[in-house]
């Protein structure tokens, strides 16, 4: 009898929680601020095998000839970028950044199986979409651009095709949403769920930044409003497969910044909870000293 009692009331239970998942499922996406959309109009679109790749490029300082291309982290956009951009142009002759597949105001296909050979190849395209196929790059990336930047590094060195060519590379620490990523990971039904229940409060609560650089409600908005653009947060579990893809590559990737000839850098900031783990792993690796 308790057994029947007990099933009935899950039963009860899954008749409220199923319309309340439904209804906020369809809470539609927040507008862009006013930030946001300028960034939005100052940039621009190409097409990679028939989905759109939004980027933007700017001509900055003259007299020199330097070019900085900008990647981006998980599971945010080309926006990270905002508060350097200015200094940056002010540094390089160009400065361009892209929202990978999936990300900020590029296409977010689904069903899809995002991977990081296609952001590589997304990335390449786009450089000889700009004509920037012979320039010498100087490589800034974030996270989960650190992977992508890897892959490339990777096909520079093995000369493939279409390669770029590296003047400099410079990884920066990151990792984002720590509490989900091992259960996401796995692109199981739970991680179908998860992600389409995450809010701004979770995505808030679950961002990693140092004490001294923590934005401002209005600037995690944007960030949030990015992720959700073309509903972005149905698509983090395929995007997040990732991480497997570090470990089954991680021969590639790393033996391609241990090989390089480029010359390559760490940026650490020291108030990371990931200083002392990667300062670890670059020593154990022979990978150039953290800056």
């Amino acid at each position: 009898w308790q057994r029947r009692e007990r099933r009935e009331w899950w039963i009860h239970v899954g008749l409220i929680c199923v319309p309340l998942v439904a209804v906020y499922l369809h809470i539609p996406a927040p507008h862009l601020s006013a930030t946001l959309q300028k960034w939005h109009s100052a940039g621009d679109f190409f097409h990679f095998r028939g989905k759109k790749i939004f980027y933007r490029d700017s001509y900055g300082a003259l007299g020199s000839s330097d070019v900085v291309l900008l990647l981006h982290g998980f599971p945010t956009s080309s926006y990270d970028w905002n508060k350097i951009w200015d200094p940056l142009a002010q540094r390089f002759h160009r400065v361009i950044a892209l929202d990978f597949l999936g990300f900020g105001f590029s296409d977010k296909p689904r069903p899809h199986r995002y991977s990081i050979f296609e952001q590589a190849s997304i990335v390449e395209a786009m450089v000889a979409h700009l004509g920037l196929s012979n320039q010498r790059l100087n490589l800034i990336s974030h996270d989960y651009g650190d992977t992508v930047a890897l892959e490339l590094l990777y096909r520079s060195d093995q000369n493939r095709t279409g390669h770029l060519n590296f003047n400099s590379l410079c990884l920066t620490n990151g990792g984002t949403m720590l509490a989900f990523l091992g259960l996401l990971k796995d692109s199981s039904i739970l991680a179908t769920f998860l992600t389409r229940l995450t809010n701004f409060m979770i995505f808030q609560k679950g961002e990693v930044f140092g004490p001294y650089t923590q934005p401002t409600d209005a600037e995690f908005w944007d960030m949030w409003t990015s992720l959700r653009y073309n509903d972005g947060n149905l698509v983090l579990d395929s995007i997040l497969q990732y991480i497997n893809q570090r470990f089954q590559h991680r021969d590639r990737w790393v033996g391609a910044l241990t090989s390089t000839h480029a010359p390559c850098k760490w940026c650490l900031g020291q108030q990371s909870p990931f200083w002392t783990t990667t300062s670890v792993t670059t020593h154990s690796w022979r990978i150039p000293p953290v800056s």
